[in-house]
């Protein structure tokens, strides 16, 4: 393969770069890509706010009075260890978890743009909740609210992205939506470095309110989006599919992409149940990608900074102020590294930038624990001089830009971009309920993790780190700029992946209709 030509088994090639990268496709993208912001800006936001003494006083008091306690807790580092805490940032990622599955088959009976609509209402409604929740049940409702939101949100957007690009740009498209959540992540470390200094106590208020912005912005934008080619034909559409795709690549000559999008699609319709489909052994090097990779994500230990950043840093001797600015910091890092992946993806290929990410992310994770264990030791008992200080926030900046330019875009990139027609619905919900699950579990009990392995934890994602990098070298082919309907082939000349698609599931016209187009 070089550029955007295969070669069938004939030695003839297969054009898929026809067309241009048109102004209309980048400018869907970027209106797409806002749904992001919904996951960015809540991601962000929790932190900050969980770690505001008003809010902490309203909804858990007990919480901060054993911070005001100078005995009580067994070390500084469970400080913060309390379960209903914990609940708030965590609840939203069980509500997103089981709102993946319905999102997947909406997003396939009704398409892309209808599960956008639906999830930016859902956001709003849970936005609206939490800004005037008068008790810890209503905020907690409202957070499920924001799951919902995420959940249809993560499970479309990816999709649309994926489908609407080209394949020589469609790693920098797709990276859009990772770039929208870094920059929703900032936009809520700013809103939380500010709203605390507001009067009458209401800048917890603010910061949860503010959470109504993105969906309305993207609400706003899915009225002027179409929906994709593979969706359209998907729903039976042919010459309507056959336009759009044309328009997408600004150019009538776009025979050879749609053919395979018409050889998908009807292999596609004959799957009456994508979640038995994807079971099956041909699919297994999807099953197990849309699986691991999210569990991996979550295991880097990214939403350790990203969720708690502000209790983080206050929990290790950081001030109140200092706290938020360093979430600002780091959130700042956050969108800069993950430009460097937009520009990188499609240059470098998927593979170099998990590995140099996980290398990256391995060392910081070690020199961050050995920091920590070194001044505050197994009691917590220490303080942090400003060059401590500042040393420990660098290596937390090196280690999110390490994610941010490799597991951070890739964990979203790779699953929507290696599964057929015909199981993709069923993959990115898959790749979207296993990271809301580990999401959940992560903001759950990290700081109850904190509290009992203290500067230990870092030791333990460094670790993970390793395993799943060691997991990709081995694992997972270079998919960069494989046309989406020609994935296929990826997996045959694979080493290993290569026995499985081969092998007969019993299901002989589909697998045929699935894969004559890439042999």
């Amino acid at each position: 393969m070089a550029g955007g030509v295969f070669m069938d088994e004939s030695g003839h090639g297969r054009d898929h770069d026809q067309g241009g990268v048109t102004a209309f496709v980048v400018v869907t993208c970027i209106v797409a890509a806002m749904g992001g912001l919904l996951f960015g800006y809540d991601i962000g936001i929790s932190g900050g706010v969980t770690s505001m003494d008003e809010f902490l006083k309203r909804f858990f008091p007990d919480v901060l009075r054993g911070m005001q306690k100078e005995t009580g807790r067994e070390t500084e580092y469970c400080r913060y260890d309390n379960e209903l805490l914990t609940l708030f940032t965590s609840s939203l990622y069980l509500a997103a978890l089981f709102a993946s599955f319905l999102a997947s088959t909406i997003t396939r009976l009704f398409g892309r743009r209808v599960s956008m609509i639906i999830g930016s209402l859902a956001f709003l409604f849970g936005a609206l909740l939490n800004g005037f929740a008068i008790s810890l049940e209503m905020l907690i409702i409202g957070r499920l609210f924001l799951g919902v939101g995420v959940g249809f949100a993560n499970q479309s957007v990816p999709l649309y992205l994926s489908e609407m690009a080209p394949a020589k740009i469609r790693g920098a498209l797709n990276i859009g939506f990772q770039l929208a959540i870094t920059i929703g992540i900032l936009a809520a470390n700013l809103v939380n470095y500010v709203t605390p200094k507001l009067k009458n106590g209401i800048g917890w208020r603010v910061s949860l309110g503010l959470a109504g912005v993105p969906p309305v912005m993207m609400l706003v934008g899915c009225f002027f989006l179409p929906e994709t080619p593979n969706s359209i034909l998907e729903r039976g559409n042919k010459e309507k599919s056959k336009e759009m795709l044309q328009k997408i690549r600004g150019t009538m000559e776009v025979e050879h992409e749609f053919n395979d999008l018409c050889n998908a699609s009807e292999a596609a319709k004959k799957v009456k149940h994508p979640w038995t489909k994807i079971a099956q052994a041909r699919y297994r090097p999807q099953l197990i990608f849309c699986t691991f990779i999210p569990f991996f994500q979550q295991l880097t230990g990214i939403n350790v900074i990203m969720f708690y950043a502000p209790v983080l840093f206050r929990t290790i001797g950081f001030g109140n102020d200092a706290s938020l600015i360093s979430a600002v910091i780091t959130g700042l890092v956050n969108v800069l590294a993950t430009l460097v992946s937009i520009y990188s993806v499609d240059k470098f290929g998927r593979r170099a930038l998990f590995f140099g990410g996980g290398i990256q992310m391995i060392l910081t994770q070690i020199a961050v624990g050995s920091m920590i264990g070194w001044r505050f030791g197994v009691k917590g008992e220490g303080t942090l001089s400003l060059v401590d200080a500042d040393i420990i926030l660098a290596l937390v900046c090196l280690y999110v830009a390490g994610f941010a330019w490799s597991w951070g875009p890739l964990g979203w990139l790779v699953p929507s971009e290696i599964c057929p027609l015909e199981i993709r619905s069923a993959g990115q919900s898959l790749n979207v309920s296993v990271n809301m699950f580990f999401t959940f579990l992560i903001g759950q009990f990290f700081l109850t993790m904190l509290c009992h392995m203290k500067f230990g934890l870092f030791y333990f994602f460094a670790f993970m780190v390793l395993i799943m990098t060691i997991f990709i070298y081995f694992l997972l082919p270079e998919t960069k700029g494989v046309p989406i309907e020609d994935m296929g082939r990826v997996w045959k000349e694979h080493r290993y992946w290569g026995k499985y698609s081969n092998i007969d599931d019993g299901d002989d016209d589909v697998d045929d209709a699935a894969y004559s187009f890439s042999r």
